[in-house]
């Protein structure tokens, strides 16, 4: 646990309405590069409209058809993945040197976090040490992919509310052929909404006792 003195503080942006992914992507790095050892971390809560993100070392042939959704390159570790509306995005701009975290740290703190999200909904998930993400029944709910740049994160995870899967069908998702993709709808009948989902997420990071403040911001 992170000594009370040099506790970081933690804004949360909650976006309500669609947001793009590159002008996201274009904030978080620039937020990276530019932040000092005082700087707040944030994590953002968002939902995109429909992408198609390549990761650092995104092999092109893991993108099986060509379709309407745009394709952006990007520098967060994994390969491709989708994001689009009914699933919830976190992206972490965390310091880990500050809160004494590692990568393996932050990785498993965005795993145990879906998993203790879909959990109070009855859903049972768990993380593979072989293949970062959070699965139901060997089906996968939620993504992750970092950044760190000089001890710092940016990028996040991405868990599956009661988006439409199809964009998934035209990928190897983080690059496993056949890999199946599963939802909170698909397995809850009266499923949380995004908005359920946020205040769950923000209460747990309030309680956390990594951060000494955690201000929230509706966008």
């Amino acid at each position: 646990m992170t000594d009370s003195a040099v506790k970081p503080s933690l804004i949360i942006r909650q976006y309500n309405s669609l947001t793009p992914y590159e002008d996201r992507f274009l904030e978080m790095k620039a937020l990276t590069e530019q932040r000092n050892e005082n700087t707040p971390d944030e994590l953002w809560i968002l939902q995109h409209h429909d992408v198609l993100t390549q990761g650092q070392a995104g092999k092109p042939e893991h993108i099986l058809m060509a379709s309407s959704i745009p394709v952006v390159q990007t520098d967060r570790g994994g390969q491709v993945t989708w994001h689009g509306p009914g699933q919830l995005v976190a992206y972490f701009m965390f310091d880990l040197n500050r809160l004494g975290w590692n990568v393996r740290t932050l990785v498993s703190y965005a795993e145990n976090l879906m998993i203790e999200l879909v959990k109070k909904y009855g859903i049972e998930a768990y993380a593979k040490p072989d293949a970062p993400g959070v699965y139901v029944n060997e089906r996968k709910i939620g993504s992750l992919g970092f950044k760190i740049r000089k001890g710092r994160s940016y990028h996040g995870l991405a868990l599956n509310i009661d988006c439409d899967l199809s964009g998934f069908h035209t990928i190897n998702p983080c690059g496993y052929a056949g890999l199946e993709m599963v939802r909170i709808q698909d397995l809850v009948e009266n499923y949380p909404k995004f908005e359920n989902l946020c205040v769950d997420m923000i209460a747990t990071l309030q309680n956390s006792g990594y951060f000494k403040e955690v201000r929230v911001e509706q966008r």
